[in-house]
């Protein structure tokens, strides 16, 4: 079963960065575009940035653009989330999941599957 564990989420201060890893194990991620997404108290499910199977294409959110760099390496099942210039409005669970390359990350965020818990990313001073 397809199925994701995120980590890496902590207390930052403003300014800060960090690196989220999205992992699975048990099959290969080659044929799955790997998206991340965020949600805070209150407000909708965003989705903030993809990557193609391949990693050959990336999208990202203007919310996060310029800050935020997704990535992934197939051969150990893990996709990444470098962010930098971290701010409050940033304070959020973040969620990874995955979907065919057939549809890539075009696909709405209810055609995604594999949730993991999601990792909890704080911004404060």
């Amino acid at each position: 079963q397809l199925q994701f564990v995120e980590s890496g989420g902590a207390l930052v201060q403003p300014g800060g960065s960090l690196r989220l890893s999205c992992a699975t194990s048990g099959f290969t991620l080659n044929y799955y575009s790997i998206g991340w997404f965020r949600q805070a108290p209150g407000k909708e499910r965003e989705r903030i940035s993809c990557i193609s199977s391949s990693g050959g294409s990336t999208t990202y959110a203007d919310s996060v653009k310029g800050r935020f760099t997704i990535s992934r390496d197939n051969a150990k099942n893990t996709a990444y989330l470098q962010m930098n210039s971290l701010q409050p409005e940033d304070t959020a669970v973040y969620y990874c999941a995955g979907v065919s390359m057939v549809i890539g990350c075009r696909a709405r965020v209810t055609q995604f599957n594999g949730w993991g818990q999601g990792t909890q990313v704080t911004v404060s001073s």
